[in-house]
């Protein structure tokens, strides 16, 4: 049966695990693996811009022996000339590996659906599995184990990573605060909420939505916080959601509330004095660079793990 990677729970903790500690032994040997995916295809249609995704996938395919197409859907969206059947049929006649990064989670789940390869979900609106499965890997290796810890979100919480981070913080029995507006525009979905609440009941987390920052922050393992200004939010807004946000930037007072070795992570792209300060985001408990490297190794683990190339 073909496997995909829509959202972070379609794979179990355990395979979770398995993936990540492939990625740690691929980055500590990359040779090794050189040739795993020789003659191999990966297509990688973009709606959504990129820099990080882009290389890290184009990098990665090529250091596993195989190819990478970049195709640019921006101004023939998918499901316009051709529907998405169609699109993801053919492409499966063609490649190995489908990656997408779109704005609407339909897309992702209808390439899924027809696709007779494996569908990785680069990004869309409803998850970024392989961002926080890259961010697991470096907390793993900051920390040592992923076992018993508390991760705190800080910010604009409707959006994928938010709701990825949910999801794996459920599987694997953490504690979760996330920190955001009262406003339904500012917090995690409803669904969300109920997958993480259902997930959790089999692996005693505890997933909560907050408003007070600095309570979040406390006994936090792992402060963690994202763009206020995501892809396709207009620019128009911008001031209007640093005032909303402002009480949620990560600073050195939200730093000091956590525990004395908790790291800061922010998937990337930043911006000093918005989401956080510079003095956190380029200070020494900032491991952002760490983050954005891992998402190379990890992708690699990825895609090995849905060809069955373990």
């Amino acid at each position: 049966m073909v496997r995909h990677l829509v959202k972070v729970s379609d794979f179990s903790k355990e395979e979770c695990e398995k993936v990540i500690n492939k990625s740690i032994e691929i980055k500590k040997n990359p040779k090794k693996y050189s040739s795993t995916l020789d003659g191999e295809t990966l297509l990688m249609l973009f709606e959504k811009p990129s820099l990080r995704t882009r290389i890290s996938f184009e990098t990665g395919m090529q250091q596993l022996g195989g190819h990478a197409i970049f195709y640019s859907i921006k101004d023939s969206p998918l499901g316009k000339k051709e529907n998405i059947s169609d699109t993801a049929k053919v492409a499966s006649r063609f490649v190995n590996i489908i990656a997408a990064r779109v704005f609407k989670r339909q897309d992702i789940w209808d390439l899924a659906k027809y696709a007779n390869v494996p569908v990785i979900n680069m990004l869309d609106d409803f998850a970024h599995p392989c961002q926080i499965l890259g961010d697991f890997q470096t907390i793993k290796e900051k920390k040592n184990n992923l076992e018993n810890m508390k991760l705190s979100y800080f910010g604009d919480a409707h959006n994928n990573v938010t709701y990825d981070l949910m999801r794996i913080c459920a599987m694997f029995g953490w504690r979760m605060d996330v920190a955001c507006p009262k406003a339904p525009e500012y917090s995690p979905e409803q669904i969300i909420i109920d997958e993480a609440s259902e997930i959790s009941k089999k692996t005693g987390a505890e997933v909560n939505i907050v408003h007070d920052a600095l309570e979040a922050a406390r006994e936090s393992d792992i402060i963690y916080t994202d763009s206020w200004m995501s892809y396709g939010i207009p620019q128009e807004q911008e001031e209007e959601r640093k005032k909303v946000f402002m009480r949620f930037q990560v600073t050195s007072s939200i730093m000091e509330a956590a525990k004395p070795d908790a790291v800061f992570m922010n998937c990337l792209p930043a911006m000093r004095e918005y989401e956080q300060t510079a003095e956190i985001i380029d200070g020494p408990q900032s491991i952002v660079f760490d983050q954005a490297e891992n998402r190379l190794h990890i992708q690699k683990a990825i895609m090995l793990f849905l060809r069955d190339k373990f």
